[in-house]
């Protein structure tokens, strides 16, 4: 980071900005944010939601507006070291949440939870008690499917502020929980992070890749093994689209340097 400060330290991919950073990193700025009381918001960028952000103009405004956004998916990783970042490593949502959540028990930094179903944050909630003991949860609140009404959207707003909470981990699906945070930044002094499928699987509710396939970037599969008919269109379409856009790119990016350096 010689000469750079942490929010220069980024790459594009399809014309979004993805920070190179590591969970270090990230979890240092957070508390920074989270401290201050400053409101922020956080994406963890898989290939999905780079798709995402490629076919929908103001999606992509969004998430370039972002205060941090994280390469969570291992195809974005390679991407980026194929674009000189060398060394760089995957900081993947729900692992940052946990690392957040380790780091927020140490400080004594108020969390929430907003997001996915009544069942799953019981069961998330006693998980995370019993990993981080002291632990501050200070909201717990699931949402519904449909979009909040104005007076239910400030109650929940309202909610928030009196819980005190500095940092919400929000899990409504790309792009939903994004198009929350981006909502909702300026109104909530809080730290939003969006972590999708973290909840469910630190409830116990939804089984996470082995190791080995998440570092051989194949935790796709094992995700589609399990919800076929959800992912398929995310899986099937989106990642091959991904492949061919940025291997495009890198031959442009390639044949660009060629040209201005002679080869050199």
């Amino acid at each position: 980071m010689v000469g750079k400060t942490w929010y220069e330290l980024k790459m594009k991919i399809l014309d979004i900005s993805i920070q190179t950073v590591s969970y270090a990193v990230s979890v240092s700025q957070i508390l920074v944010w989270a401290n201050h009381n400053d409101s922020r918001s956080v994406y963890a960028a898989n290939v999905h939601m780079l798709m995402e952000a490629h076919d929908h103009t103001d999606f992509r405004q969004m998430v370039n507006e972002a205060d941090l956004v994280t390469p969570d998916g291992m195809p974005l990783v390679w991407a980026l070291r194929l674009k000189g970042v060398k060394g760089q490593e995957r900081v993947y949502g729900p692992t940052l949440m946990l690392e957040v959540l380790r780091a927020a028990e140490k400080e004594q930094i108020p969390v929430g939870f907003l997001g996915s179903t009544d069942e799953i944050l019981t069961k998330l909630s006693e998980n995370m008690l019993a990993a981080f003991p002291g632990l501050k949860i200070a909201i717990c609140k699931s949402l519904p499917f449909r979009p909040l009404t104005a007076n239910e959207d400030s109650s929940l707003c309202e909610s928030i502020a009196v819980s005190r909470a500095r940092i919400l981990f929000i899990a409504l699906g790309c792009p939903k929980q994004e198009c929350w945070i981006a909502a909702h930044k300026g109104k909530i002094k809080a730290v939003m992070i969006g972590v999708g499928a973290a909840f469910a699987f630190h409830a116990g509710e939804v089984r996470q890749a082995p190791i080995w396939m998440q570092k051989a970037g194949l935790e796709w599969l094992f995700r589609f093994s399990q919800e076929p008919e959800r992912l398929w269109r995310r899986y099937w379409i989106n990642n091959p689209r991904f492949v061919v856009l940025v291997g495009r790119e890198l031959i442009r990016e390639r044949l660009l340097h060629f040209t201005r350096t002679g080869g050199d």
